[in-house]
């Protein structure tokens, strides 16, 4: 990058190109940066992200929208990345949110980008319904916050103001939170009658002890 700089504004491209991958799991489209930058079009957007493109620290994927890989090479033009402070929350107590006070043990400090989307506050599972997804029972479950959730994702879901980790699957009014351990059974909850909250999806674990 020495021989090559980049300029201010695509300097903060390639900055709002990784923060917006650190935080959404993907890398903004064509409009996105229009819009943020204040881009007339998307095409103005797509001048820049050839200009970055030649200069190595992105690649582009032809015809998608979201077709924008980061290079070894914007490592060194971005800035470090500060440590992702997350909340460690333990048993959640019946009827109460989930990031109260009282259930937050500690904090933590991990690489932003370790997962994605990005986390906002770390699970301590109990249990074994999901070891054979390769969440055992202390494990540290990383949690993207959102009310909303597919079919097959790990969710983080609240029913009856018990707080559990399985597997969602959804058809019609009928819900199926599935274990992921033979010796346990689904919850089936009909959304016609039991309320049924997602509080997040779980994007990853740590087992490793971490420090702070």
């Amino acid at each position: 990058m020495q021989g090559n700089p980049l300029t201010r504004r695509q300097n903060e491209i390639l900055l709002f190109i990784s923060q917006h991958i650190d935080s959404q799991g993907f890398p903004p489209t064509r409009k996105e940066l229009s819009e943020h930058f204040g881009f007339n079009s998307p095409n103005a957007a797509e001048s820049h992200l050839r200009a970055l493109e030649k200069k190595g620290v992105i690649q582009l994927g032809r015809g998608r929208s979201r077709g924008i890989t980061l290079t070894a090479l914007s490592i060194s033009a971005l800035p470090p990345r500060k440590k992702l402070q997350l909340p460690l929350v333990g048993r959640v107590a019946a009827g109460q949110p989930i990031l109260a006070e009282q259930h937050i043990e500690k904090e933590y400090r991990i690489d932003p980008g370790l997962f994605r989307p990005r986390p906002h506050y770390l699970l301590r599972v109990e249990g074994l319904s999901m070891r054979d997804a390769g969440i055992l029972d202390q494990d540290l479950l990383a949690v993207h916050r959102t009310p909303e959730a597919q079919n097959g994702q790990i969710v983080v879901a609240r029913v009856d103001d018990e707080v559990t980790v399985k597997r969602f699957s959804r058809q019609g009014h009928r819900v199926s939170l599935l274990p992921e351990n033979p010796g346990f059974n689904p919850l089936e909850i009909d959304l016609r009658r039991q309320e049924l909250i997602i509080e997040g999806l779980g994007v990853g674990v740590i087992r490793n002890r971490l420090e702070t």
